[in-house]
């Protein structure tokens, strides 16, 4: 087959069989295909799109470019959730084991935070000592024993992802939704999930900022999954806000140890989300027949204490030091906390939650570098949320400081990344669609 008749074929339009999208991401793994010829299939597939089975195909042999985790000699159905990025996003550390804890099996591989967005290894490894990068044995050991482990991605899974994501950086290829489904649901795939709950974000702190589009993703990924014999389910959520009241990583840490041990109301956002992707987790694992169901049992594994004595455990078998956990202000322990006041009286009217996230970012709490280095005590606390009314002489933010060397830039983009206006502002839904 040859690989130039492949891309000329896309660029023209034309559908591919799946022989030739096998043959196209092979040759791009193996070397034989350069990353200019991949680079040109990649634009080839941006300005053309790809049927809902090419989609699929893709997905396959990506999925199929490396080795895959077997976790069937765990119990139930296994099931994983993800998310496509936000700020203030601290949801896996509060659905994994409350769903865990509900008789769930959640064996789930997950990632780092790259500029903006936020990532659970990173928060995970805020608590020292816990390690991210476990064997496989270690892995299904833990999910065994406790019902829930969250690990870094095995470095031979999906290796046609790590190279293709690597040329869209920088070929304005990043955008196309029939790349970005299948880079998202190859990985999950190749993890091992039996059912694969999908959180896409939506709004200006998120990569998808328009609900047309995040639905379109979300329709794709779902299609991937059903198409390859997953259980699938996609929510679009709000994220023109911070999801959560912390952005940074020990914070938020703190912040899902505080929802678990009961100190966040049930009324509060970040729970209500909580509740509806663990919810679906549990109808996806056949352990609830209805949401109702599902929501009073996550309801009573988080007021008995029960999710987080899941998250505790989790933590300590991956070495972490749980003095940390049970007292998690230890977490945060910044050398300054430095209060943000709003230049005007009014209501919080808009949040640009991007802006939040570089503004911690630049606190040190976020990389805007792979290499990058974090600092899991520093970040930025809301004290006050979308549609709140704040005076100009009260903390609407605080941030934690370590170094100061960005700190007036920090500042000065937190402050621009909250709108105050006179009139209380309509209320945004939490949840737009649940697309099945």
């Amino acid at each position: 087959m040859i690989l130039l008749d492949i891309i000329e074929k896309k660029r023209d339009g034309l559908e591919l069989t799946g022989e030739e999208i096998g043959s196209i991401v092979g040759a791009f793994v193996s070397g034989e295909l350069s990353d200019a010829q991949m680079s040109a299939w990649m634009m080839a597939v941006c300005c053309r799109g790809m049927t809902e089975r090419e989609i699929s195909d893709l997905t396959l042999a990506m999925m199929n470019s490396g080795g895959k985790a077997d976790l069937s000699d765990l119990p139930g159905i296994k099931v994983d959730k993800h998310s496509t990025g936000g700020v203030g996003d601290t949801t896996t550390l509060v659905v994994a084991p409350l769903v865990a804890a509900c008789g769930g099996t959640v064996a789930k591989m997950s990632g780092r935070g790259l500029a903006h967005s936020g990532g659970t290894l990173d928060k995970l490894e805020s608590v020292p000592g816990v390690c991210v990068e476990q064997t496989m044995e270690k892995f299904k050991s833990i999910v065994m024993d406790i019902g829930v482990c969250v690990i870094g991605q095995s470095g031979d899974l999906v290796p046609a992802d790590k190279k293709m994501y690597a040329l869209r950086d920088v070929t304005g290829t990043v955008k196309s939704i029939p790349l970005i489904a299948s880079s998202i649901m190859s990985k999950k795939l190749a993890a091992g999930a039996d059912a694969i709950v999908l959180d896409v974000k939506t709004g200006n702190g998120a990569f998808m900022t328009t609900l047309d589009d995040s639905r379109k993703l979300a329709r794709e990924m779902v299609k991937i999954g059903s198409n390859l014999g997953r259980k699938t389910v996609a929510l679009i959520t709000d994220m023109n806000r911070p999801l959560g009241m912390a952005i940074g990583n020990g914070l938020e840490m703190k912040e899902a140890i505080e929802v678990l041990t009961g100190k966040v109301p049930l009324t509060d956002p970040l729970v209500k989300v909580c509740m509806q992707l663990g919810a679906n987790m549990l109808m996806l694992s056949g352990l609830a027949d209805s949401y109702d169901d599902a929501k009073e049992s996550l309801t009573a594994a988080l007021l008995s204490g029960q999710g987080f004595i899941k998250l505790r455990s989790m933590l300590e078998a991956m070495g972490g030091d749980v003095n940390y956990v049970d007292e998690p202000e230890l977490l945060v322990q910044a050398s300054r906390i430095v209060p943000v006041c709003a230049e005007k009286n009014g209501y919080i009217g808009s949040i640009d939650a991007r802006k939040l996230g570089v503004a911690a970012a630049l606190l040190g709490a976020g990389r805007f570098r792979k290499d990058d280095v974090i600092d899991p005590a520093v970040g930025i606390l809301m004290n006050k949320r979308y549609g709140d009314w704040v005076s100009d002489k009260e903390p609407f933010a605080y941030m934690y400081v370590n170094k100061e060397d960005n700190l007036e830039e920090a500042r000065s983009m937190l402050v621009s990344a909250v709108e105050m206006t006179a009139e209380a502002p309509a209320e945004l839904p939490l949840i737009y669609d649940v697309i099945k």
